[in-house]
């Protein structure tokens, strides 16, 4: 039931960050606030990067949902055994994921497919992510 209430979540997601500071709660304000100053995720790393933008439709644990679309899960997904793909997916979007190359650096771009290339029981750690491999594919 969850996953099915998907676009109701991400509606959620959106409106979280103003309603959060109106009540004084910091804490979601600086995970869910990136879209009101991106560079507060530059020194955080891609685990609040998932969390903030990409949790929603990926779900937390990685494991993807379906709804309003498709959102392939995370966990055990081949297609990250290299940076190459995620890098341009973030990039430039596919499908129903939108192009956040406007709205991420190259450095949180590589943070986050790090991340998501080492967890959710992904070992996919040689061959990292850099900045330049980001700058590159842009």
């Amino acid at each position: 039931m969850k996953r099915n209430l998907l676009s109701l979540a991400a509606l959620a997601a959106l409106s979280a960050p103003l309603a959060a500071q109106e009540a004084g709660q910091v804490d979601m304000s600086q995970r869910a606030g990136w879209f009101e100053d991106p560079a507060r995720l530059t020194q955080s790393g891609g685990k609040q990067v998932y969390e903030a933008i990409c949790a929603a439709c990926h779900m937390p644990d990685g494991q993807g949902a379906t709804g309003a679309g498709a959102y392939p899960a995370l966990a055990g997904n081949e297609n990250l055994i290299t940076p190459d793909y995620p890098i341009y997916v973030i990039v430039q979007g596919h499908k129903a994921m939108p192009p956040l190359g406007g709205v991420l650096d190259d450095e949180q771009v590589a943070d986050v497919v790090n991340y998501i290339r080492t967890s959710f029981g992904n070992d996919y750690a040689e061959d990292p992510a850099t900045a330049d491999r980001v700058a590159d594919a842009r």
